[in-house]
């Protein structure tokens, strides 16, 4: 399969070579990542991926999760479930009907940058007032909801002993709340929602990838691995016992299954193999947790504009490249761009590329030239791309470690869902790393997932209580 190439045509097109030009030319080979990269990453990753099972200690923890079956699609009931993810807070009511069939009545709010850097017992008080707003708005009295479990769906790596616990171990995706690191999250909210006088029964605390894998599964037989590719990114399949050593003590059947939560966001940050730029450099030295979540950094939606931005203020400060004389102070603002704004570039046909000359104009007061819109258009692809294809070699690492051959792998996500061309890029990265032949169609699909937050903490809540 070939790469997509719907951007930078008009920078190749203007004849001769300008500064843009042999800038451009310098981007692509920083941040191109070819077919050996790609195999060397992969394997690196998948020898990471085993390392976390095992008793040694590595960048990757492969959190057992205690979700230890895989739903048939005859599960039925009513549940509750509650998603904290990296952007919103969801409380939702799922009636499973068997068959893969499902309805979800569901509230969002916006997770404020003040939350993010505030308390536990602010984030907890947050959660159970959505809650309660939920009860009171769809009349649920204290009966009914003594009677209907509730799920959890917690997007961060947690240290779990059982399915209704879990130890934070370390806040991701721009996360810095004190007084939950270390702590169970489902005790300390159980702790808030019994002051509040809230009968509800936590019956599984969920991590998104495993909701992923388990909404998905419920209507498609071929799902092994749930993904987000949103905000961040990662992981989750099923693992035979057999193979997860640091297990060993609880002596489960070797052909006994379980849920990895991969947590793979942290792959590399030993910084043995993946291509970090100066860019990626400095973006994680910036970050709230410098040294932690490296390929998360280097892939996943929260980081792409920042990669994008560091780029365009380079060019602006150090190469006087770009927007020659404009006022760039909302461009100087940390991630003041998101990965919405490289899809809407990549995305724009419009006549002298008129729309993306206005979000410029619109969103960072600045006016561009049609070259330097161009470039940035350019620009935006080619992290793009690079964002797709490294992340196409922790999938392609899962299935080594499980000598998947073919499989069906659920992603969610606001990356996946809107950013043009996505999963052709992915695919394309893994015709390249596993040598699939061009002739025959690619033994992997990568499919949208169900409504993992949701449909899958019901799900796996229906697993729990059955």
């Amino acid at each position: 399969m070939e790469k997509p190439q719907r951007a930078g045509t008009a920078l190749a097109s203007q004849g001769g070579s300008t500064p843009l030009q042999a800038e451009h030319e310098r981007l692509k080979a920083l941040l191109g990542v070819d077919s050996t990269q790609l195999r060397t990453i992969s394997d690196g990753f998948a020898h990471e991926l085993e390392v976390g099972l095992s008793n040694e200690k590595g960048d990757i923890p492969m959190n057992p999760t205690w979700a230890t079956k895989l739903p048939s699609g005859t599960e039925k009931g009513r549940y509750l479930t509650m998603d904290m993810g990296g952007t919103n807070f969801r409380v939702c009511q799922v009636t499973l009907h068997g068959s893969g069939k499902f309805d979800v009545v569901a509230t969002e709010s916006k997770i404020t940058t003040g939350l993010k850097n505030g308390t536990a017992e602010q984030l907890w008080h947050y959660v159970a007032d959505n809650l309660q707003n939920f009860i009171d708005k769809h009349g649920i009295s204290k009966e009914e909801l003594a009677t209907i479990p509730l799920a959890f769906t917690f997007s961060y790596p947690v240290t779990q002993t059982s399915i209704t616990d879990g130890i934070l171990q370390t806040w991701t995706k721009g996360f810095n709340i004190s007084g939950v690191e270390g702590h169970d999250v489902v005790s300390q909210l159980q702790k808030v929602l019994d002051e509040r006088d809230l009968p509800v029964r936590i019956v599984a605390l969920v991590n998104d990838t495993v909701g992923t894998l388990m909404a998905s599964r419920y209507v498609d037989a071929e799902t092994e691995i749930g993904s987000i590719f949103g905000t961040g990114s990662n992981a989750a399949y099923m693992e035979r016992c057999s193979q997860i050593p640091k297990l060993a003590d609880h002596r489960f059947p070797d052909d006994a299954l379980i849920s990895i939560n991969c947590e793979y966001g942290a792959f590399d940050n030993s910084t043995r193999v993946l291509p970090f730029t100066d860019y990626d450099i400095q973006i994680d030295r910036e970050s709230p947790r410098p040294g932690e979540q490296r390929y998360e950094k280097m892939v996943a939606g929260l980081y792409l504009g920042e990669i994008f931005r560091h780029i365009l203020l380079d060019l602006y400060k150090s190469k006087e490249l770009l927007f020659h004389g404009q006022e760039v102070a909302r461009l100087a603002e940390p991630y003041s761009i998101d990965s919405s704004f490289l899809s809407r570039l990549e995305n724009d046909e419009s006549p002298d590329l008129q729309i993306s000359r206005n979000l410029f104009e619109e969103e960072l007061s600045i006016t561009p030239t049609l070259p330097e819109v161009e470039f940035c258009k350019a620009l935006a692809q080619l992290i793009a791309e690079r964002s797709a294809r490294l992340y196409a070699c922790g999938i392609a690492a899962i299935m080594k470690k499980r000598s998947l051959e073919r499989c069906h792998v659920a992603v969610d996500g606001s990356v996946f869902n809107k950013y043009p061309d996505f999963p052709q890029r992915v695919l394309g990265a893994l015709r390249e790393i596993f040598g699939w032949r061009g002739d025959l169609p690619e033994p992997v699909r990568i499919v949208p997932a169900v409504d993992g937050s949701s449909v899958g903490a019901a799900v796996i809540a229906a697993l729990v209580v059955e």
